[in-house]
């Protein structure tokens, strides 16, 4: 079919105005927030913005009889290049299917489109007294689609968990434009196999995603956010292995090392206490303020037991959005110390992270480069920063041999290769490693049953 035929077709489906196969057009679908090269552009033949489940359906069967590529797209803040049109034909941007379609109190459950923004989704649910608890740091433009295709985290996953953990049914659109719904609101399901857990985290290679259906639970009426500072990433990490092993659970739990600490306090303009090499930022929760003040009094004991240099308590929401503020800035700050970042995600057993933090500063040293590492230290989830400049060929290819030592020793101290950001483009040379062949053979297997074409993000984790 020609491109000419192809965008006729579709806009019989969606309309007119909703179809762009412009040079421009394609080539603002042609990338996403990983550090995938912008050059050459991997440009999709065509955009199509379907507003509903029946147009998306259409859409799909019109591509699975015509063998076309389909890649889905939310709002592009993945980090691992999963909605780059990889092997052109459609880009399926579900940036129209944006209403909350229920908030429903009584089952504590809200069902919307896959378009919603995570923070707008948060907002209309704590308006009624409950709680969405994943918190991507992408949270105020990411998509809730988007989420649950990565099975995203974010910073309150050492308490809450993350998106699989709220999932509770989807409506899906397969290869073939089949509709399908998976799960529901009982809570109690084991009929047949787990569909939602699936298709969850599945990264737009299995269906495309048109309802989201997630659990709430009751908003916390309290919330305390502070600030520690230490000497080292070792203090930092002990104290919050102390603080988990004495049954202290923040909602929270955020670490940065020195780089990173002396990128975002230039960023931001913040004084530092001398010897300042690491900082921790919690979050504390619960019902009322004597909780959250018996809560911070177990950390500061524990903290300075771990040799804390500054503990720092905010005093109002203002103090709090300021502490949150700084970490969710983070990835900025540091990108604004090179010309070009890999920001990497690893997750490894909690009691690992120290040892996996040294042996990343054992490969940046090996390498000559300069590699930052923050994270959520509450869940083993690690963001190193590889910071270099790509248009030195040599520093480039020290870059990528870093890279797989990165990924070498988080597998090898029993972690895995992404804890948030799922595989997409950028680790599939390392999924063997991490699945072992019976495990990739499995994956592949299903893909083939229910992709029997493989038109659906083509070149994705494979």
């Amino acid at each position: 079919m020609s491109v000419t035929t192809l965008s006729d077709e579709l806009r019989l489906i969606v309309g007119r105005d909703h179809v762009l196969d412009g040079e421009v057009d394609r080539f603002g679908y042609s990338y996403d927030s990983s550090f995938l090269p912008l050059v050459p552009a991997p440009r999709p033949d065509v955009v199509v913005r379907p507003r509903t489940a029946e147009e998306v359906s259409r859409v799909m069967a019109l591509a699975f009889a015509g063998g076309i590529p389909v890649t889905p797209r939310g709002a592009a803040s993945g980090r691992t290049g999963g909605s780059v049109p990889l092997h052109g034909g459609i880009s399926l941007a579900l940036d129209r299917m944006t209403d909350i379609l229920e908030v429903d109190e009584g089952n504590m459950m809200v069902t919307a489109e896959p378009g919603v923004r995570t923070m707008d989704l948060h907002d209309a649910c704590a308006a009624r007294g409950l709680f969405y608890p994943p918190d991507p740091a992408s949270w105020k433009f990411s998509t809730i689609g988007g989420n649950v295709a990565e099975n995203a985290g974010g910073m309150r996953a050492v308490k809450y968990g993350v998106t699989r953990d709220y999932v509770m049914g989807l409506q899906v659109v397969l290869a073939d434009g089949t509709l399908l719904e998976t799960g529901g609101k009982a809570i109690k399901n084991v009929t047949g196999y787990d569909l939602t857990g699936l298709f969850t985290g599945s990264e737009g290679t299995l269906g495309v995603i048109t309802r989201v259906l997630l659990r709430l639970i009751p908003l916390p009426k309290a919330r305390g956010v502070l600030r520690l500072l230490f000497a080292d990433m070792d203090a930092g990490c002990a104290l919050v292995h102390r603080m988990l092993k004495a049954g202290i659970v923040p909602s929270a739990a955020e670490i940065m090392d020195d780089v990173s600490l002396q990128a975002v306090a230039r960023h931001r303009r913040m004084a530092l206490p001398a010897g300042a090499g690491c900082c921790v930022i919690i979050e504390v929760d619960g019902e009322d303020a004597a909780e959250l003040e018996a809560q911070c009094g177990r950390i500061r004991g524990v903290a300075e037991a771990c040799g804390c240099l500054e503990f720092k308590v905010a005093q109002d929401k203002a103090e709090s959005d300021e502490l949150w503020a700084v970490r969710r800035g983070l990835s900025q700050a540091v990108a604004a110390l090179a010309p070009n970042r890999l920001g990497e995600d690893i997750s490894v057993p909690r009691d690992a992270f120290p040892e996996v933090v040294r042996r990343i500063g054992a490969i940046a040293k090996r390498f000559d480069l300069l590699i930052p590492v923050f994270g959520h230290a509450g869940d083993g989830n690690l963001h190193p920063s590889v910071l270099c400049d790509m248009a030195d060929p040599a520093q480039a290819e020290r870059v990528h041999r870093a890279v797989d030592a990165i990924f070498e020793a988080a597998l090898a101290v029993g972690g895995t290769l992404s804890g948030e950001h799922g595989i997409g483009i950028t680790k599939r040379p390392y999924l063997a490693q991490a699945l072992g062949e019976a495990g990739v053979r499995t994956l592949q297997a299903v893909k083939a049953g229910l992709d029997p074409k493989g038109i659906l993000n083509p070149g994705k984790i494979w």
